[in-house]
């Protein structure tokens, strides 16, 4: 059964007329979009970062600000909407800007939890880049707690993975978050 023979099906299990005209294309649409929410399965990181990283003496922070980012909780299958703030400590190389937000893409476009999302953007970076340290941040707001449940309107969710540097030396780590607040 296809993906959009499945939502036709879900449609008449909530009750719905999936003759009538405004859902006559909605299953099509709706598997469409799907996809397009999930491209991040069909994605890899040697695709998304194709070979843009270049060789720098600058052993500096490198941070990217309010990524935003939009991905489906994997409870619910509900939206959760925020930022991303990603930095690194490079060791040689520097990663092509736009890459650092192609990456955060990737990961957020696949079924997540918050802090998993976190912690994959945090090792992918690592991977790619041999950077020192790496630090990631999420702000983001979640659908299923806010449409559903206990129905809190003006709730975030904050998440943070420090690898090398930031995780070891407390004055490169309290640097990034100041940075980003």
């Amino acid at each position: 059964m296809s993906l959009e023979q499945h939502y036709t099906e879900i449609l008449g299990q909530l009750g719905e007329d999936v003759t009538r005209e405004g859902l006559l294309d909605t299953p099509k649409r709706a598997a469409k979009a799907m996809q397009y929410l999930c491209k991040g399965y069909q994605q890899t990181l040697e695709e998304v970062t194709n070979g843009a990283l270049f060789s720098s003496d600058n052993s500096e922070m490198v941070l990217v600000k309010n990524i935003e980012l939009y991905s489906l909780c994997e409870h619910h299958m509900l939206p959760f909407i925020g930022k991303a703030h990603v930095a690194y400590l490079p060791n040689g190389k520097v990663l092509g800007l736009s890459k650092v937000a192609r990456i955060v893409d990737m990961y957020a476009r696949r079924l997540q939890i918050q802090e998993n999302l976190t912690r994959e953007i945090a090792d992918a970076i690592q991977q790619v880049t041999g950077a020192s340290g790496v630090a990631v941040v999420i702000e983001a707001q979640h659908m299923c707690m806010m449409m559903r449940g206990v129905e809190k309107q003006n709730s975030s969710m904050v998440t943070s993975v420090m690898l090398g540097q930031f995780r070891e030396n407390a004055a490169t780590r309290s640097e990034f978050l100041g940075l980003v607040k």
